[in-house]
């Protein structure tokens, strides 16, 4: 049998973070995507492979308990937990959030800002879901977020990826966190959304029985963060 390490060598290579290196590859005639997480060796080699191995342990059960809830995210293939790699389903026709935003603020089209509503309305539903599986994602961005095109088979056009920070916590204090990192990454790269992210926030309060104390503890960071700023 083949090793990893020399099938992800004929592999595109996506991109290489701090933490991990993403391919892109054919597994069985599906389209699919690997995540590698390396040695780091700045670490002692046994602390490193504990970290790694509950980092992939934790990735792998936040996915798989969204989709066993319901919830978009990509499929599972396969788990090395020897090279810490994750196989999965590679959502192909689609596209970031992210992109998708910056492609409705630059359009003239009347429907602009109602296209926009319902969008965040949807990532709101999403997330309540998310958070009601008590699945805290860790690194919650407009870039983790896809928009799958219609037609594509699948129910739901959002999908939720990128579990690498993720871990599965009952807090609200933990959930609020989740919203305050998605809060901050969407008024840093969508300026002027501010009423935007509210409809978000709304649409999530009217999707969560949990949501009240989640959002008062989303205050009480706001208010923390605010205060760190002043401090400096």
């Amino acid at each position: 049998m083949m090793a990893v390490s020399e099938f992800l060598s004929r592999a595109e290579l996506l991109k290489q973070g701090a933490e991990a290196r993403v391919y892109r590859v054919q597994l069985l005639g599906r389209p699919t995507i690997v995540k590698e997480r390396f040695p780091k060796l700045y670490r002692h080699p046994e602390l490193d492979k504990k970290l790694t191995h509950r980092r992939t342990v934790q990735e792998v059960r936040s996915i798989l308990r969204c989709r066993r809830a319901g919830i978009p995210a990509p499929s599972l293939y396969f788990v090395d937990y020897t090279s810490h790699c994750i196989f999965m389903e590679d959502v192909v026709n689609s596209c970031t959030v992210r992109d998708h935003i910056a492609l409705l603020q630059r359009s003239d089209s009347p429907q602009q800002l109602e296209h926009l509503e319902h969008l965040a309305e949807q990532v709101g539903r999403l997330l309540a879901q998310m958070h009601d599986e008590d699945v805290i994602h860790g690194d919650l961005t407009t870039s983790n977020i896809l928009l799958r095109a219609p037609g594509s088979g699948s129910g739901s056009e959002l999908v939720l990826i990128d579990f690498g920070l993720s871990y599965i916590s009952a807090l609200p204090e933990d959930k609020g966190v989740d919203l305050y990192v998605l809060e901050k990454a969407f008024l840093s790269t969508h300026p002027h959304t501010e009423p935007l992210f509210e409809k978000l926030l709304q649409s999530y309060t009217c999707s969560s029985p949990r949501a009240t104390a989640v959002i008062n503890k989303l205050d009480e960071v706001r208010l923390r963060g605010r205060k760190r700023s002043m401090v400096g």
